[in-house]
């Protein structure tokens, strides 16, 4: 498989971890990758940041307008009607990083996969369903588009999940996100859950939060 294009930065050299970082509809991977420095990494503990472009495609609640999608936004009420198909296309693609991560020796275990949005519809997929036992899953101002058709993965069952949204969100609205903290519960997983003063975005209240999270799942 092909790669998507994407952007890398490691906070030092030899990178010891890999946290794999989704964006929003419309956007790409340039989106996030200005947060790297914010986060103010230790130097002890040396990150790869991989930052994917989705591709672009066609976007049927944009008139067909043609922009950067892990899948299809087929109605206004985004978790009414899913493009599980696209949606699952993009987790395998996001796997290939995965399994590129692995091969430059960077255990499973060390790798975080993050998403905002659509991606963290992918994000929260991926993750739960993966084969191997991941670091963490943070997921902000998103939702768990197939939580009743994901395969969760045994090997994934303790992994600590991080969900983060906006109070104001008028994108995704905060109920999705408690949505999806009342079916990951439902499964037996245990989700932590902040919410910030904010609309669609990400504030420097949470990219500390984010910092804090990221040594905490890291360190172990």
């Amino acid at each position: 498989m092909t790669l998507l294009a994407a952007i890398e930065t490691e906070t030092q050299s030899n990178p010891t971890a890999s946290v794999i970082w989704l964006h929003g509809l419309g956007a790409d991977g340039n989106d996030f990758a200005p947060i790297v420095p914010e986060l103010a990494i230790p130097e002890d503990l040396p990150i790869r940041f991989i930052f994917p472009h989705a591709p672009s495609i066609p976007v049927t609640v944009n008139g067909g307008f043609v922009m950067p999608a892990w899948y299809d936004i087929l109605e206004m009420e985004i978790d009414r009607k899913v493009d599980t198909k696209g949606l699952l296309e993009s987790v395998e693609s996001i796997k290939g990083f995965i399994d590129q991560e692995l091969a430059r020796g960077i255990e499973s275990q060390r790798i975080v996969i993050a998403g905002f949005s659509q991606g963290g519809a992918v994000a929260y997929h991926l993750a739960l369903s993966y084969d191997k036992p991941l670091a963490g899953l943070l997921a902000m101002s998103t939702y768990f588009a197939t939580a009743d058709s994901t395969v969760y993965s045994p090997a994934n069952s303790t992994i600590p999940i991080e969900i983060h949204h906006g109070k104001y969100d008028p994108v995704v609205p905060e109920a999705l996100a408690q949505k999806a903290i009342t079916d990951l519960r439902k499964k037996g997983y245990s989700p932590k859950y902040k919410s910030y003063p904010m609309e669609h975005s990400v504030c420097p209240e949470q990219i500390a939060d984010i910092s804090k999270w990221l040594q905490s799942v890291l360190r172990g």
